[in-house]
Parts: structure tokens; sequence; C-alpha cells
């Protein structure tokens, strides 16, 4: 079971409402979603979508990025989120950890949420006595820890009977994107093909976004399109297809089909699987009006990552 983390800005969103579209009623992939915004009309739209397709997800309820930096439970968020509150069998309700289990169950039973899912993005440490009691709490089923740290963490908490989910940052982030040019085919994951082997009920990562939240920034002085791909059965790669007129700001378009372009000859050259995502890049690259902004070709990235892991796990 692979649980990307994402957050809810709006082309996060669309990639997850369209991913639910075209697979109807897939089990194998329910997004953890960190609210950054506090306008909710295009989350309410997408979460109701996928509801509507029978795509399961986690809503955190205590986020840490964006409009929600400050404070500990905004109790807003499901204030703000109808569809989620008349369908409560159809979420995760999520929290992440800050030493606060009290709050957390206070608020997990004011709003009559069970099945709670628990995130500890920099690992657990099994010391905190607070921490382990509140982990065996009934209340709580599924537990998202951040790989680091002592192995013996992992092997506590394996012992809890509970969901244990690896969280992971695989994306290796660049401050500049033309400095993706200079290691364009490197190693992104294997965690779909090992995590069983490790007794886990599923992994998450940041996708191709990487773990920093970003919210807006400049026009950039090149365009790095981000796809992953299966170079083995065992390994999940991601390509940076980089434009190459990267001296200054002008002309977004032209380096968006200077990177685009540069996809199908790579794809048909190793014989990779076609995703939708691809396939709209590749269409897109042979229009004149084929440059679709910024935050479409995020979109785009993060949806052919949520096919690729579709098609890779088994039924």
């Amino acid at each position: 079971m692979y649980f990307p983390y994402l957050r809810g800005k709006q082309f996060e969103l669309m990639a997850l409402r369209d991913f639910s579209i075209d697979y109807s009623s897939s089990k194998k992939i329910i997004p953890i979603i960190e609210p950054v915004k506090q306008q909710m009309n295009g989350m309410n739209t997408a979460l109701s979508i996928m509801i509507q397709n029978n795509m399961n997800f986690a809503i955190i309820l205590n986020p840490n990025d964006g409009d929600f930096k400050h404070g500990n439970i905004d109790n807003d968020i499901l204030k703000h989120l109808p569809h989620i509150v008349e369908n409560k069998n159809k979420w995760i309700p999520a929290y992440i950890y800050k030493n606060n289990p009290e709050i957390l169950l206070e608020h997990a039973s004011a709003n009559e949420l069970d099945s709670l899912m628990i995130i500890l993005p920099n690992g657990a440490d099994i010391s905190d006595k607070k921490l382990t009691s509140f982990l065996e709490n009934k209340k709580v089923k599924y537990i998202v820890y951040g790989n680091s740290g002592a192995r013996s963490a992992k092997v506590y908490l394996l012992k809890l009977g509970k969901h244990i989910i690896s969280l992971e940052d695989r994306f290796n982030s660049r401050t500049r994107n033309a400095d993706y040019e200079n290691n364009k085919d490197e190693f992104f994951s294997d965690d779909f093909a090992f995590y069983k082997i490790d007794k886990l009920y599923g992994f998450s990562d940041y996708v191709t976004m990487g773990k920093d939240f970003q919210d807006g920034g400049m026009l950039p002085y090149a365009i790095a399109i981000h796809l992953t791909y299966l170079k083995s059965s065992e390994e999940i790669y991601v390509h940076h297809f980089v434009s190459d007129s990267n001296y200054d700001q002008s002309n977004i378009k032209k380096k968006f089909y200077e990177a685009a372009q540069k996809i199908e000859p790579f794809y048909n050259e190793h014989n990779i699987l076609h995703t939708s995502a691809v396939n709209e890049f590749i269409e897109r690259a042979k229009s004149e009006d084929g440059y679709p902004g910024l935050g479409y070709i995020k979109k785009l990235s993060i949806k052919n990552h949520l096919e690729l892991i579709n098609h890779i796990l088994p039924k």
C-alpha cells in the first residue's frame, strides 16, 4: 500500500482528483494530504470527487505548513470540509505528533474520530514513555514514521499490532532547476519492492516534490520536468528533463518545449511504460499552445508517479 504525502495546494489536489477519476476504486494508493491553505474550496472539490470515486485518503488535522504554520489544532479544518464530515468512513483522520497526545485525543473524541493515523516525520523516540503510551492507545490504527534514528524504534513499532508505514524523502531536491542537468537520471526508491519483506503495512514518500514545503516562487531560469519510471523490477528511477536556454527568466514557454521534447525519445529508447501523464507531456510538446503553466507541470509529474506505483503494485 502506497501513502504519498502531498500538500493541499491546487495542482497537488488536481493530480489526486484526476487520478481518482482515471483509476476509480483503486485501493493501492491512499494519499496523506496536509492542508496548507485556509481557503478550502479547492480541497472540498477534490475530496468530494475522490469520495465519489471510492478513493480513500488521510487528512492531517493539525498541519504544519503554509497558512497553518502557527497553532496546534486548527478546528476550522473540519468545519470547512463538510464532505468528509458527512463521510467519516471514507477517510482517515491524521495528526502530526508534536509531543501533545492529550490534545490530539481530546480533538479526536470531540469530533468522534477513530482509527487515527499518527505521523512521526522524524522517527519515534521509544524512550519517551508519553509517546509510547499514546501509540499503544486503541484509537491509534496507523503509524507513519520517518525511518531515522535507532533501529530498535522500528522493532518496537512492529510489535504494537498497528498498521506501520515508513516515510522517506526520496526526492533529491536541488536549489536551482538547471542543476538537475548534472545528474539527469538517478535512483529514486525501491520501497515498493521491499516494504512487505520489512513487515510494513505500507510505504510513504513526498513524491517528486520533496519534504521541504515551498509556497510560490519566482519565474525559474530553467524548467525541469521530473518523471519517475521503473528501471528494473526492484528500482524506480527519476529522470530530470531540463531546458537548454537557462541564462535568464525570459520565454518560459520555450523552456518548456526544450524540456518536454526530450521525453518521447528517452522513453522510446529505453522502452519505458507510458503513463497517461507522460503521453500528455508528449502531446503538449508537439503543440504550439501546449505549454500548460508551471503548476500544471507539477500536477502531471505527480500524476505520473501515482500511475506508475498503481501499475507496479500487485492487486
